[in-house]
């Protein structure tokens, strides 16, 4: 268990969000934002286990993209803690554009020029008709910023998704964008991120202990 922090620093325990049918399927498809079902049951089991391993955390608010999987599982965390999920809309799921609802094969064979530049640069090339890894980044980080901001000397929770935490790990990494897709945010894991002296850094990402994964 996390100590509260001290009154001039904030700890942001950044989720991805459980599973959902679509994130199971096999070939994968492409959720995106209207694609916008509920938690698969493997889902709510993933995101159960987070909210025992986080139920003695001392947590203070509880945030989440507005997106159904995003609320669903800031919900079930939030639980033991009393809180309402407050949605943050800037957070929100990448915009993946005509690729919604379909698998990279599928991608592949009606965009295979397009593809190929998605794949070798998402930080500058959009999905097709969507947003680029750079234009989530430039909506998120400052959002991130002034939610630490707001929440100094206090412990929350913020439930998002696979691209938007990649892109935010990749600034605070100071990793280059195109390399942020090779970053892993299983489904329920736990990024663990402390606002000090001005800066969010990285303390544990992509943490899987409570899911008995590797």
């Amino acid at each position: 268990m996390l100590p509260r922090p001290e009154a001039d620093s904030a700890i942001l325990l950044l989720i991805r969000h459980g599973a959902t049918e679509a994130n199971l399927r096999r070939p994968y498809i492409l959720q995106g934002r209207t694609l916008n079902g509920p938690l698969s049951e493997t889902g709510i089991e993933q995101v159960t286990k987070a909210r025992d391993f986080l139920k003695d955390f001392p947590i203070d608010a509880c945030y989440a993209s507005p997106m159904v999987r995003a609320r669903q599982s800031a919900e079930i965390i939030a639980e033991p803690h009393g809180h309402e999920v407050q949605s943050l809309e800037e957070i929100i799921e990448v915009h993946v554009g005509d690729w919604e609802s379909k698998s990279w094969d599928i991608i592949m064979q009606e965009d295979p020029e397009l593809y190929q530049q998605f794949m070798k640069n998402p930080a500058t090339i959009p999905y097709k008709n969507g947003e680029s890894y750079h234009d989530v980044q430039q909506r998120i980080v400052p959002a991130f910023k002034k939610l630490a901001e707001e929440n100094l000397g206090r412990m929350i929770t913020v439930v998002a998704h696979n691209v938007v935490n990649r892109t935010l790990l990749a600034h605070l990494l100071d990793l280059d964008l195109k390399y942020a897709k090779d970053l892993k945010q299983n489904n329920a894991c736990v990024n663990v991120l402390k606002y000090s002296e001005g800066k969010l850094k990285v303390v544990t990402m992509n943490g899987v202990f409570h899911l008995g994964e590797a």
